[in-house]
């Protein structure tokens, strides 16, 4: 199969809004109202965990399906932490983003523990975002 290729385009719209397309998907960037934001969407990062726990349930589902059980309901908890003084320019020398991000993934299904020890692993060998989040993946940025 050959590689595919995946793109959105944003505009800005505000000094905290972008809006994106994906496709015929339109969605706002924003931050809260508390942070000088109009709060017309989730922050960058909420999308970002976001992205995880989509990628997390489609490759769950898709590797359940290959190994020969159904997920009868799965809830997905994600949460991350950073320090805001790194983005602000009020510190250095630490990421600026998170030190770690915790998932927590409630799985009901009729699988044995092994079973679902298994597939565990297999989701977080094969899911895209996780992988971008914990490899180095070159980010090119032209102007």
């Amino acid at each position: 199969m050959a590689e595919v290729v995946f793109s959105v385009i944003a505009d800005s719209v505000s000094k905290t809004r972008i809006d994106i397309s994906a496709g015929r998907h339109v969605f706002s960037v924003d931050e809260p109202e508390k942070l000088s934001g109009t709060d017309a969407g989730p922050n960058p990062l909420e999308y970002m965990l976001g992205a995880l726990a989509g990628c997390l349930n489609v490759t769950g589902h898709l590797v359940a399906r290959e190994m020969g059980f159904k997920i009868e309901s799965m809830s997905i908890r994600l949460e991350g932490k950073l320090d805001p003084l790194v983005f602000m320019g009020k510190k250095q020398g630490i990421r600026a983003g998170f030190k770690e991000i915790h998932v927590r993934m409630d799985v009901n299904s009729s699988a044995s523990e092994e079973t679902l020890g298994k597939w565990a692993r297999a989701v977080e060998a094969r899911c895209p975002v996780s992988d971008n989040l914990i490899g180095p993946t070159p980010v090119r940025i032209t102007f």
